[in-house]
C-alpha cells in the first residue's frame, strides 16, 4: 500500500498574532516526522504520537482526512498516521503547526500528488482550526516551519508579507518549564490587552528589526499571561541578542550568537525547567521517503 514519510522543522515566535491577526516567526532545526500509510478502509483514519500516547490526535486525523477528501479519495482510502518529534508539546514551541505540515506533506505524497506549497500550508492551517488547536490558524508559525527563515505574516489574509533567510551563526535556546499550555484554553481577551504592543512589534519585524520585535513581544506577553519574565531578562544580561516568551508559553526562547551560548545557557539553567538548544534554520519541509 502507499506509504510516505515527511519532515517539518520547528519555529519560535517573533510576534504573537493572537491579538491582531498579524504575526512573525523564525525557523529552528527542531523537527517532527510523520509517516502516513494508506489502506483500503475508506474514511477510517487512525493516528498515534510516538512517546506521547495520551495526547490527542485530532489534528493529525483532521489533516489526513482533509487531504484525502480534497483529492476525491475518501471512498477509496483510509489511513494510519504516526508522528514523532523532539519538540515538546503544548509549550509554545509550535508543535501543532510543525506536525500539521509534516502530516500534510506525507499524506499528499502517499496519494501520489504534487501540489503547490501554498496548498500544503492551507491544509495545515485549516485543519488546525478544525481541530481546535489554534486561535488564528497560526499561519505565521506554519509558514516559518514550512519554509524556514524569518516570516512576517497577515494571518487573517493568509499572506506572507516578508520572508528572508537567516544570516549569521545564531542559536535558539529554549527554556521549557514542565507545565503545559494548550492554545484551545487561552483567554483571547488577555492577548487583546497587548494589541498596541503587538502592532508595534509587527512593524519592527516588517522593518527587519526581528530581534527587537521578539524581545518586545516576548516580555510583554510574559507579563500579561503570568509567565516568568526573569528567564528572558537574565538571558539578555548574559549576552542573548533577543529573548522572550515563545507563543503562548510557557517556553522562553533566547536568540544567541554561537560564541555566547555557554554564557546564556548558564544564566537560563538557574531556573527550573529543561533547556533545549537548536540552530536557527532556513530548511524547508520535505518528503523524505515514499513507497511505492
Amino acid at each position: 500500500m502507499h506509504v510516505a514519510e515527511a519532515v517539518a522543522h520547528g519555529a519560535a515566535t517573533v510576534v504573537n498574532a493572537i491579538s491582531t491577526g498579524r504575526g512573525a516567526a523564525v525557523g529552528v532545526d527542531l523537527w517532527t516526522r510523520a509517516i502516513v500509510e494508506l489502506n483500503r478502509k475508506p474514511s477510517e483514519i487512525t493516528a498515534f504520537i510516538r512517546g506521547e500516547p495520551n495526547e490527542r490526535t485530532d489534528l493529525m486525523t483532521a489533516v489526513v482526512r482533509r487531504i484525502i477528501r480534497r483529492n476525491g479519495a475518501s471512498k477509496t482510502f483510509g489511513a494510519h498516521v504516526e508522528t514523532w518529534s523532539n519538540i515538546p508539546i503544548a509549550r509554545g514551541m509550535k508543535s501543532s503547526s510543525v506536525a500539521a505540515n509534516a502530516v500534510a506533506l506525507a499524506a499528499t505524497a502517499a496519494l501520489g500528488k504534487r501540489v503547490e506549497d501554498q496548498e500544503i500550508l492551507k491544509h495545515s492551517v485549516e485543519a488546525a482550526i478544525e481541530a481546535g488547536v489554534t486561535v488564528t490558524g497560526a499561519f505565521d508559525d506554519a509558514s516559518a516551519s514550512y519554509y524556514g527563515g524569518v516570516v512576517v505574516t497577515d494571518n487573517n489574509e493568509r499572506r506572507i508579507l516578508k520572508r528572508e533567510k537567516i544570516r549569521g551563526e545564531y542559536c535558539a535556546l529554549f527554556h521549557v518549564p514542565s507545565e503545559k499550555s494548550y492554545t484551545a484554553s487561552v483567554d483571547v481577551k488577555e492577548f487583546r490587552k497587548l494589541s498596541s504592543v503587538s502592532e508595534l512589534a509587527h512593524r519592527m519585524a516588517l522593518d527587519g528589526r526581528y530581534w527587537e520585535a521578539l524581545t518586545l513581544n516576548g516580555l510583554a506577553h510574559s507579563v500579561v499571561l503570568g509567565w516568568e519574565p526573569k528567564v528572558a531578562i537574565e538571558a539578555m544580561g548574559a549576552g542573548a541578542v533577543a529573548s522572550g516568551l515563545s507563543g503562548k508559553g510557557p517556553a522562553t526562547v533566547a536568540i544567541v550568537k554561537r560564541y555566547r551560548v555557554p554564557h546564556v545557557r548558564l544564566a537560563m539553567s538557574r531556573f527550573d525547567g529543561q533547556l533545549i538548544e537548536a540552530k536557527l534554520s532556513n530548511r524547508k519541509a520535505r518528503v523524505i521517503a515514499k513507497h511505492p
